[in-house]
């Protein structure tokens, strides 16, 4: 169970590093615009931003499933804190969460 808060934990330090990364030293200002951009400019990138909009889909769709069916709260919380932190720290903050209601 601690695994998936340690992976949490990783999933908010070191996608951000690389988000801060980019915003503060790129060649243009950030815009949300140019963070979707880069992420489709390459044949490489776009297989990564494919791979992750269609995975977090998957699991946003059996979060919420395997949420309800567990009587968790704040289902909500998970699918906007991928969007505003990163997937690497909202699914495994869901799996810790997840199971500690299984050990209920």
């Amino acid at each position: 169970m601690f695994f998936y808060l340690l992976c949490a934990i990783a999933g908010l330090i070191v996608p951000w590093y690389y988000n801060l990364q980019f915003m503060l030293h790129g060649d243009e200002p950030f815009t949300i615009r140019k963070f979707i951009g880069d992420g489709m400019a390459t044949p490489l990138s776009s297989s990564l931003t494919t791979d992750f909009l269609i995975g977090a889909s998957a699991a946003f769709m059996w979060m919420i499933v395997e949420g309800i069916r567990l009587k968790m709260k704040r289902l909500w919380l998970y699918v906007i804190v991928t969007f505003l932190v990163a997937f690497a720290f909202s699914f495994p903050l869901f799996l810790f969460f997840r199971e500690r209601k299984l050990q209920i």
